[in-house]
């Protein structure tokens, strides 16, 4: 078995589009793929939760398990790792740290929404929450559209708009405007994506939401009005947003493996108001574990569980 550490992993220098292909490549096999619902486990510890996630993905013979944990005084306070088996043998391929992949392949479906589902004129982008998964969305979103001049509204938190706006100093397609609020941030976007991680009730009024808008909240809290006000609204598994308390209300829904498989819709025009929940599936996990395994193999310890080779007794 291999050990794929963070160290490692972030070393390779895995270039964004290539984040982009992954994640385009896995929900265009949704179907051929194994996904059972997460498992999540809360212990009585306040804000604690362990969070269990196979998935089998039948194409490439690759299956897997992701577990994220989450302690509020830690750093980082989410942690996770992923578990990698050959199918066909049940052989445990790799021990993977899950930190740069969850980042990444967030950060990559978000901007595979924006090219799927935003406007073809987009051109301002409101980002709330300018953390890794934020930075990731923006890394991924400017490997795509290297020349399109873009302007992108960040909401002013600490020091973290400065750091965000150094962070992309090397991109000369994009003009950064730091805004005070939250609705200085949205207003008149083409595109707008939350990575706030909570949001104790809805922030906006969904009329604050221009015709067109293609709205991305990677953590879902914060706009549950919009459920009702928006024309489409489309999701990476119908599991993740079937509980939501306006589901049986949508006025259409669609996964987006179905889009991008010519089953159902996309946008059909540049008024409709549009919004993309995609909360996170493990098949992607896995599948850049996968990746990450046959691009690292040679370079990675290999460790040993020293399991029994024959049928034991006790």
């Amino acid at each position: 078995m291999k050990l794929l550490t963070f160290d490692k992993i972030v070393q390779a220098k895995i270039n964004p589009l290539s984040c982009y292909d992954w994640v385009e490549e896995v929900l265009k096999r949704k179907d051929e793929s194994i996904l059972p619902a997460k498992i999540s486990l809360k212990p009585n510890i306040p804000e604690v939760f362990y969070n269990v996630m196979p998935s089998i993905l039948l194409w490439k013979n690759w299956a897997g398990v992701k577990l994220v944990t989450r302690y509020p005084h830690r750093k980082p306070i989410l942690d996770s790792q992923i578990l990698l088996y050959d199918l066909t043998t049940g052989k445990n391929l790799a021990l993977v740290d899950g930190n740069w992949i969850t980042s990444m392949r967030t950060g990559a479906v978000a901007a595979h929404s924006v090219k799927l589902l935003a406007v073809n004129h987009f051109s301002t982008i409101g980002i709330i929450g300018l953390g890794n998964t934020a930075r990731a969305f923006l890394l991924v979103l400017l490997s795509l559209y290297p020349n399109k001049p873009l302007t992108v509204k960040i909401k002013k938190y600490k020091d973290q708009h400065d750091l965000f706006i150094k962070r992309f100093s090397e991109f000369h397609n994009i003009e950064f405007i730091c805004c005070e609020t939250l609705r200085e941030t949205v207003d008149n976007a083409d595109v707008v994506v939350s990575a706030v991680t909570f949001f104790e009730n809805d922030v906006f009024e969904d009329y604050r939401f221009k015709e067109g808008i293609l709205l991305v909240p990677i953590h879902t809290r914060g706009f549950s009005n919009c459920d009702l006000y928006f024309d489409k609204i489309f999701a990476d598994d119908t599991n993740h947003v079937k509980g939501f308390k306006y589901f049986d209300y949508f006025h259409s829904f669609a996964e987006v493996s179905e889009v991008l498989n010519h089953k159902k819709p996309g946008r059909e025009n540049n008024r409709e108001r549009i919004i993309a929940y995609n909360i996170g599936i493990s098949l992607h996990d896995i599948f850049f574990a996968g990746k990450l395994y046959e691009l690292l193999e040679n370079e990675s310890e290999e460790i040993s569980l020293q399991e029994p080779d024959d049928k034991f007794w006790v």
